[in-house]
């Protein structure tokens, strides 16, 4: 799922900001907030199921490594403004969007 994701953005997209890897990764985090707060109801998902989504899906969807690399990269290339940019939007909007997945699910259940 993450290669067609980022295989679609970098198509559409003509620059060579990580936005695959951005997406990627606050899509997942979207997605453990969801996983999270419908484990938290109880009895709509057990821990077997929080597990494989949490660890499994959304583990690996999102990818630290990637971004890692990135990050590098635009280190060696001097690129300050995008790397802050990276490294800013994944921690931010990250937590930002688990906390729009938790939000999501509390206004559903």
């Amino acid at each position: 799922m993450r290669y067609l994701v980022q295989y679609y953005v970098e198509k559409t997209l003509t620059s060579t900001f990580p936005w695959g890897t951005l997406i990627a990764n606050i899509t997942g985090s979207f997605i453990i907030g969801m996983v999270f707060a419908l484990a938290e109801k109880g009895n709509l998902m057990n821990a077997e199921w929080r597990i494989f989504l949490a660890v499994g899906i959304c583990g690996g969807f999102t990818t630290f490594s990637s971004f890692a690399y990135n990050n590098l990269i635009m280190m060696n290339q001097k690129a300050w403004g995008s790397l802050f940019l990276n490294v800013g939007g994944n921690l931010f909007l990250g937590i930002l969007a688990v906390y729009i997945g938790i939000i999501f699910i509390r206004l559903i259940f």
